[in-house]
């Protein structure tokens, strides 16, 4: 190969840039929004309710699934999706079933359907 045939890079004896995959946008939960499920989480497991957890990450939307045990459905999974932030609300729990439970703007208010909490009676 004479030198006018060579590549322009190898001439220059520069690197060729490997394009980098597009990234797609994924939806995450916030840290705020994590440390709420996780409190809800370490209370649950704390009454033995439940033992292990999932985080999905996906283009469209991010669920909190929660087991009773690891090789069975999830018990409940908490769903973000931002699609539905306007009509119904982004947050979502959902039974095994795949029944909605409740939904609602407010993560915090759409985790008491499943919130066990002590409460003194009198």
């Amino acid at each position: 190969m004479s030198e006018s045939e060579t590549p322009q890079s190898q001439q220059a004896g520069g690197v060729i840039a490997f394009p980098s995959p597009a990234k797609t946008p994924t939806v995450t939960f916030d840290r705020r929004e994590l440390a709420e499920l996780l409190n809800l989480y370490g209370r649950m497991v704390a009454l033995g309710e439940w033992r292990d957890y999932a985080i999905d990450f996906l283009k469209d939307k991010a669920q909190f699934s929660v087991y009773r045990r690891s090789s069975e459905v999830p018990l409940y999974r908490f769903v973000k999706d931002p699609a539905l932030a306007k009509r119904q609300g982004a947050y979502s729990v959902v039974a095994a079933t795949g029944l909605v439970l409740k939904r609602g703007p407010d993560l915090g208010r759409v985790l008491r359907v499943v919130d066990k909490r002590l409460s003194v009676v009198s």
